[in-house]
């Protein structure tokens, strides 16, 4: 039989990046927090490690920003994008500043993910919130009379709290227990991620997507010759960097003649794992039951090819921090509006991501045609481009006409779109 140790005013159940800053938020807000985290040492899954200048605000709403600059954090400054209908004279004559999407912000923020979650856990426990690690969740309740039982170095033991918080990723056991439903769009690609150092050469500034073949690459520098670099490949390659010398081949096939600079990366040495995973988007609707509410992954994630995963986090803390923090401690506040905006916001960023998957992670002649042909049309037209401001600006920032199938059809040049 569990052990009761007593009441909390919310319980937190994953103490990765949501877990942790919201813990940490709420902790300071002198609320009594219990944030559990399963690991006890946080490993390289290739999670993101870079953050838009969206959610860059974010993080210096919630007061973590100046923490995670102090970890590490590196900000880049130039965006280019490569592609093999392109000469690389022309793809780098015309770099993106990437300091002109949110005000005072240089550009996105990137840090490797162990640091990021590992200063995060420590900043909720030094705020008081009490944070255990290598404890196994073993039940959740919801409804009327919330509680958690978990197994702590052989001991089980039992909490209560008014609301519990999942925080535990895209397998919530707090988003089963609470009955919430996922829903998932069907995969398009695969991609993939490594950690590379001893990167010499590739400006520390400067992150580039580009595709050739098939196989569309991204990089993003983290500084000190560290680069993380993301792959997409067809679904019928499930196996394609499977093995010992997955890593390796990884690596490899970033030698392209779009991007030359990019044999700056094959130079480097693998540093973790190489791990692949098939995109798409997933949702909840709404993110929240009584007695629990979910951040993060566990209330659905948006497809990363756009890299939104941590802006994405921290706005969800942001809204559940500001709702919980308005009401009297054992109060559980109204999530509605939490639901709403979530709601408004993944469904832009599904529909931003479903073009830039058919633009970015579509191969052959037809898909390359159809990039050249974009790249010559927003020469005339940069409006038609306009719906990337909302992955690095955010979704709110665009208008709302440029998510509907109209302005889709225009970007891809779908026969019969207006023009």
């Amino acid at each position: 039989m569990a052990r009761e140790i007593g009441d909390y005013d919310l319980i937190v159940v994953g103490g990765g990046i949501g877990g942790s800053a919201l813990s940490a938020v709420m902790a300071r807000a002198g609320r009594r927090v219990l944030l559990l985290e399963q690991t006890e040492i946080f490993v390289d899954r290739v999670r993101g490690e870079w953050i838009a200048p969206w959610g860059v605000i974010e993080t210096r709403t919630l007061g973590l920003y100046d923490a995670l600059m102090a970890a590490g954090g590196h900000h880049l400054g130039r965006h280019v994008t490569y592609d093999e209908t392109l000469s690389p004279r022309a793809a780098e004559a015309s770099p993106l500043p990437l300091d002109i999407f949110a005000p005072g912000v240089p550009g996105p923020l990137c840090l490797r993910h162990p640091v990021h979650c590992q200063v995060l856990f420590d900043a909720a426990k030094a705020a008081g919130a009490d944070a255990r690690r290598g404890v196994a969740v073993t039940e959740v309740r919801t409804g009327g009379d919330p509680r958690v039982t978990f197994d702590d170095a052989g001991e089980l033991l039992m909490a209560r709290a008014p609301l519990v918080v999942g925080a535990d990723g895209r397998t919530s056991a707090v988003r089963e227990a609470a009955g919430i439903p996922l829903h998932q769009d069907p995969p398009h690609h695969w991609f993939a991620g490594l950690l590379v150092e001893g990167v010499e050469g590739w400006p520390e500034d400067t992150q580039a997507i580009g595709t050739e073949g098939d196989f569309g690459f991204l990089a993003f520098p983290q500084g000190q010759g560290r680069v993380r670099v993301y792959g997409g490949f067809p679904l019928d390659q499930a196996r394609r960097f499977q093995g010992p010398d997955g890593a390796r081949r990884f690596l490899d096939a970033f030698a392209l003649s779009c991007s030359p600079g990019n044999a700056k990366l094959v130079a480097g040495r693998p540093a973790g794992p190489v791990y692949a995973f098939i995109n798409a988007d997933a949702w909840t609707d709404p993110p929240f039951a009584m007695g629990a509410v979910l951040v993060g992954d566990a209330a659905g994630w948006n497809d990363p090819i756009l890299g939104l995963g941590l802006s994405i986090t921290y706005r969800d803390v942001r809204i559940v921090s500001d709702l919980l923090t308005s009401v009297p401690r054992g109060r559980v506040p109204d999530f509605s509006a939490y639901a709403a905006e979530r709601t408004e916001r993944m469904r832009r960023l599904r529909f931003t991501a479903r073009i830039q998957a058919a633009l970015d992670m579509e191969f052959g002649p037809a898909a390359a045609a159809r990039r050249k042909d974009l790249h010559d049309r927003a020469k005339v037209d940069p409006g038609l481009k306009a719906h990337a401001f909302a992955v690095m600006a955010g979704p709110e920032t665009v208008p709302a006409e440029l998510f509907t199938e109209a302005h889709r059809n225009r970007v891809l040049g779908i026969p019969g779109a207006a023009a």
